[in-house]
């Protein structure tokens, strides 16, 4: 069948999935489109960049009482950008902006009620201007939690994010509405960023590829020190799609940390050295779905004659608790910040139980106490680097288990019980926030109920282009594009 204007308006963006002669869904390619293939028919002239962007309003307008992914939309300014998009590589593509950060013209919530009333935003960070700088066009903001601290979108400020795979089923977080939009097929790819899991945890409850790139490789105001864990990224249904925006997004020339290594398209070629390990942090076991998932990808290279090994976190059993420690650290500047900004009380009238509980807990902690968290998660990245010198790259699950159901890690569950929940699903992740190390989220898996599952990829600090020369190889091998949500 040959795709036309028409039947990509009615199919891929009327809902998420098309189906023909059996096919799973169709466009210029054969498959759904993605970021890539859409940019390349806009050009082309096959769609105008007002047809896309209307149909992704349109697909965005049907499904939102249904997910609930976006806090505020930008329209207006969508279209009127698409009249005149531009020739960037991605100009014309819809797209979102995780509501962590600014977007000019759009008011910023950071999923919390103490920022009901704000005003429009008046500029963008460094990161955003690059990213609309390739050709996206922004047509809202992404939903989060507050203030991005639960690996799970269901702030009280707007409601829960509902994963598009099972609507009962949280999206994970703090991207969860990114990650729901582009499950959902709202957009190919969106905006997302991670500070201990934010980009990979929404990717892997819902089907997608979401890469954490090392420390200080993508643009920013400012060069990150070495206790900055918050990276900028996005969540796609295509690796080649997260390796085209890394590579317009990188530091360059005389701001760059890393060695630029410019848009990776193609698998790795050499043999690796892959340690395996699906036992979190803390010692307790993963789901046995999700530890099928990453045994299973563990066979696959080892089938392909790379060595494979059994391996261990180098890490010591007070790790998860100083990352909390740190994290309520800036959770009690975030709060201290915004009821000075919006002249709100530290009440639970505008902010949620775990974020007050977080704030009270820094509180608490003298400066020695602070002092010795810092040097132990330093202690951590040293043990990291040793570690990985003994492989190339690490696999290991995004999260112990599927995706939860919605309300078992909301901010208003009772903290101790939702501390004890935390611990125990997101034992695979921060070790790369606090190392800056590159870590990246495959959908690699399904559960008896095809719910995703995704299988983290991990590396060296720098090592992001091997990342994505190894999500080259499983896209390959292991082919998880007709795997989509069926929502209606």
């Amino acid at each position: 069948m040959r795709l036309t204007r028409r039947t990509l308006l009615g199919t891929v963006w009327a809902t998420g999935v098309a189906a023909c002669a059996g096919a799973p869904g169709i466009t210029a390619t054969g498959t759904e489109a993605d970021a890539t293939e859409l940019a390349s028919m806009i050009k082309s002239g096959k769609m105008s960049a007002a047809e896309a962007v209307d149909a992704a309003i349109a697909r965005a307008q049907a499904v939102q009482p249904k997910i609930n992914f976006m806090v505020s939309d930008t329209f207006a300014a969508a279209r009127a950008r698409a009249a005149n998009p531009g020739s960037g590589p991605f100009a014309g593509v819809p797209y979102l902006i995780k509501d962590l950060n600014s977007v000019t013209g759009a008011v910023t919530r950071h999923g919390s009620r103490a920022t009901e009333g704000s005003a429009p935003a008046t500029e963008q960070d460094v990161y955003v201007n690059a990213t609309l700088g390739t050709g996206f066009v922004c047509i809202g903001k992404s939903a989060t939690p507050e203030s991005g601290y639960l690996p799970t979108t269901e702030p009280l400020a707007f409601g829960p994010t509902r994963n598009p795979w099972d609507t009962s089923r949280s999206t994970g977080g703090s991207s969860g509405g990114a990650a729901a939009a582009v499950a959902a097929g709202v957009v190919p790819m969106a905006h997302a960023n991670d500070g201990g899991g934010s980009i990979r945890f929404p990717a892997a409850n819902c089907g997608l590829v979401g890469l954490k790139p090392s420390r200080g490789r993508q643009v920013s105001e400012t060069k990150p020190g070495p206790t900055e864990i918050a990276v900028q990224g996005s969540v796609s249904h295509t690796v080649r799609d997260t390796a085209k925006l890394m590579s317009l997004t990188e530091r360059k020339g005389a701001d760059a940390i890393h060695a630029p290594i410019g848009f990776i398209d193609a698998p790795v070629r050499r043999k690796l050295r892959v340690g395996v390990i699906t036992t979190g942090f803390g010692g307790n076991e993963a789901d046995k779905d999700v530890a099928a998932a990453t045994n299973n990808a563990a066979r696959m290279l080892e089938g392909l004659g790379h060595t494979v090994s059994q391996t261990k976190w180098p890490l010591p059993a007070s790790f998860q608790d100083d990352f909390l420690a740190f994290w309520s650290l800036g959770a009690a500047r975030d709060i201290a910040g915004a009821t000075k900004e919006f002249n709100r009380p530290a009440t639970t009238d505008w902010f949620e139980p775990f974020s007050l509980r977080m704030a009270e807990n820094a509180s608490k902690l003298s400066q020695a106490d602070i002092g010795g968290v810092i040097q132990r998660l330093g202690a951590a990245t040293n043990a990291y680097d040793e570690w990985m010198k003994g492989f190339d790259i690490v696999l290991s699950p995004v999260l112990s288990s599927p995706p939860s159901p919605l309300g078992y890690l909301r901010g208003d569950v009772p903290f101790d019980t939702l501390r004890e929940r935390l611990l125990h699903e997101v034992g695979y992740t921060l070790i790369h926030n606090v190392s800056g190390a590159p870590a990246i989220s495959l959908p690699l898996g399904r559960t008896s109920a095809n719910l995703p599952i995704g299988v983290q990829v991990s590396g060296a600090l720098g090592a992001d282009g091997l990342l994505l020369e190894v999500a080259y190889l499983f896209e390959e091998a292991m082919p998880w594009r007709s795997h989509r949500a069926k929502l209606a």
